[in-house]
């Protein structure tokens, strides 16, 4: 590739040629060799380093890797605080993890720097509603603070920026102001999970595998692969059970959901060993969980 041992900004066209391509992982890379050269320029490179974190965690997002994707939001908006595009990946990847409250903030945070984003208005009702009904009507009151956002960085972020042409963002990303592609499919995966949710409660697995297997296609979400494993273990498909929740487990290695399913259809397996030590390592992260102690006295006896 020629750009392979150019200059970061060759690195960073090149990383976005992949992103294009929908080469996620070789893109995550060139960015990541892009940051490697900016390393011990301090200050003067900052502006590019963050936006090379922020194109890097759009390559994670893409990938179903939440926490990358969320670290590398956090050091970007290290060096340049209030960045529209790395708040709302950040808020994305939190949504993804289940951390509605931490999602909240940053889409909070997004609509102080520009109202007119759709993407942070629809998060913000997502994480409401989501809020609402896992903590209750005070759900307000357990929420972290929303940091203020100083005019300063609502004029930058709202004002054109000669300095930050289409070609610093990794393509599937809209320019400064709109809402975020990567967002909005993130949402669109987030609805269809919903409806597939909804199908389940109805008896209808099925069609629900069906929903999450397109919302899989969007945004590949812990969530979803433990719902649809729960699905699969109820029309009795247990070996696609036992690969949706080692999915779930490499997005979220300590996904409780993910053991526990897991557990019981490595149990219908008749793989009593591997389902034991799936409930043992439920056990180290919450070791009162009564109904995974109760499978693991059935595996005893098995």
């Amino acid at each position: 590739m020629a750009a392979g041992g150019g200059s970061a900004s060759a690195l960073r066209r090149a990383g976005n040629e992949e992103f294009r391509r929908g080469q996620y992982g070789p893109a995550a890379q060139l960015y990541g060799r892009a940051l490697e050269l900016l390393e011990d320029a301090g200050e003067a490179a900052a502006e590019e380093r963050s936006v090379l974190l922020a194109n890097r965690a759009a390559c994670h997002l893409k990938e179903g890797a939440c926490r990358l994707c969320v670290a590398d939001c956090c050091g970007a908006l290290k060096l340049v605080p209030f960045s529209i595009k790395p708040l709302l990946r950040r808020a994305a990847a939190y949504e993804a993890l289940e951390s509605y409250q931490l999602a909240y903030v940053d889409y909070k945070t997004v609509l102080q720097i520009d109202c007119s984003i759709q993407a942070a208005h629809d998060g913000v009702n997502r994480m409401t509603k989501a809020l609402q009904e896992k903590d209750g009507v005070n759900w307000r009151e357990k929420l972290p603070p929303i940091p203020t956002v100083p005019i300063s960085a609502q004029k930058r972020w709202n004002a054109p920026s000669a300095a930050a042409p289409a070609t610093d963002a990794p393509p599937g990303s809209t320019s400064q102001g709109h809402p975020d592609q990567i967002a909005a499919g993130v949402e669109r995966a987030r609805t269809l999970k919903e409806e597939g949710n909804e199908l389940v409660k109805k008896g209808n697995h099925k069609k629900a595998i069906e929903k999450y297997t397109e919302s899989l296609k969007l945004n590949q979400e812990c969530a979803a692969y433990t719902n649809r494993a729960l699905c699969y273990l109820t029309l009795k498909q247990h070996k696609e059970a036992v690969q949706d929740c080692t999915a779930a487990l490499r997005l979220d290695p300590k996904n409780i959901k993910a053991f526990y399913r897991r557990a019981q259809a490595l149990k219908e397996l008749k793989d009593y060993k591997s389902s034991i030590a799936d409930i043992n390592s439920l056990l180290k992260i919450e070791p009162k969980n009564t109904a995974a102690l109760k499978l693991l006295q059935e595996l005893k006896r098995a």
